[in-house]
């Protein structure tokens, strides 16, 4: 039985969760909080600016976990495709800035027309033989996230912990991993098997928390439960990481209308409160 967990020291909150937050004011937040890391993503990091950004979390001592997030390589145009891996390169270079050692990849879905699962798998694993060697040289590690099979079509081709590890393996661990997310692999009985498959090569490069609560919202991408609120087991999910071999920072990562809709602040003393009570 995984014992509970007695303090903050592995905990992050990724930045969508309370993104009704300014950087500084997440910042603040989390030092007021005892909050040790955050997940942050590119593009509001871009609108404050990524030096700036580096120095503001630095400045106050907290460790940025991740960066969210690369990928979309599935595009068959060769245009689009030399644009995915120059955003890519750029995504790797703003993670050393921050300081963060790990990039979280979003695949791609479909493209338009194409009904070829298997060619655009192929052509992730095309693009991660460029930007695996990249990511190593900056000392990034790229870490592919698989999304619940309804995210298929238009967000990710890669659905399950095998998938991306079948693709992974194709590659030094040291330059590509996955991200286990409770949210998007709670549903397959197979994912505990897979957790320690990919453990036992070092390649769980983050671990996220999202619960799972249903109605889902229309939209469906905004429909992360706060953790204890559906049917995630988290404490069980953390066992798995752990007996697999994974110490790493814990983040929680959020998108719910209903706590954007909240003050921010308040809603990460509520995560905060719920990792310790639930994870």
């Amino acid at each position: 039985m995984t014992e509970p967990l007695t303090d903050l020291n592995r905990f992050s909150i990724n930045q969508m969760t309370v993104k009704q937050l300014t950087l500084p004011e997440l910042v603040s937040a989390c030092v007021e909080l005892g909050v040790p890391g955050v997940g942050l993503w590119r593009e509001p990091v871009q609108q404050y600016g990524v030096e700036a950004a580096a120095k503001l979390v630095r400045d106050a001592g907290l460790t940025v976990t991740t960066l969210c997030r690369g990928g979309f390589f599935t595009a068959i145009d060769p245009g689009e495709r030399a644009a995915a891996l120059a955003d890519n390169r750029a995504a790797i270079d703003e993670a050393v800035t921050l300081g963060t050692d790990t990039l979280v990849l979003v695949s791609g879905g479909l493209p338009a027309g194409s009904k070829d699962l298997h060619g655009a798998r192929e052509r992730i694993a095309d693009a991660l033989a460029v930007l695996g060697p990249y990511a190593a040289e900056q000392g990034v590690r790229l870490a592919i996230e698989p999304l619940h099979p309804m995210f298929a079509s238009d967000r990710c081709v890669v659905s399950t912990l095998a998938q991306a590890l079948d693709i992974a393996e194709r590659f030094p661990a040291e330059q590509v991993g996955v991200t286990v997310d409770t949210y998007h692999i709670w549903w397959d009985d197979q994912a505990p098997a897979q957790i320690a498959r990919a453990g036992a090569a070092g390649r769980i490069h983050t671990f996220q928390l999202a619960d799972w609560t249903t109605p889902l919202p229309e939209g469906v991408l905004n429909g992360r439960g706060q953790i204890g609120d559906g049917a995630i087991d988290m404490r069980e999910w953390r066992g798995y990481v752990e007996a697999a071999g994974y110490t790493g920072p814990i983040e929680v990562e959020l998108f719910n209308d209903g706590l954007w809709a909240r003050d921010g602040k308040e809603v990460l003393a509520e995560t905060a409160e719920r990792f310790m009570r639930y994870a």
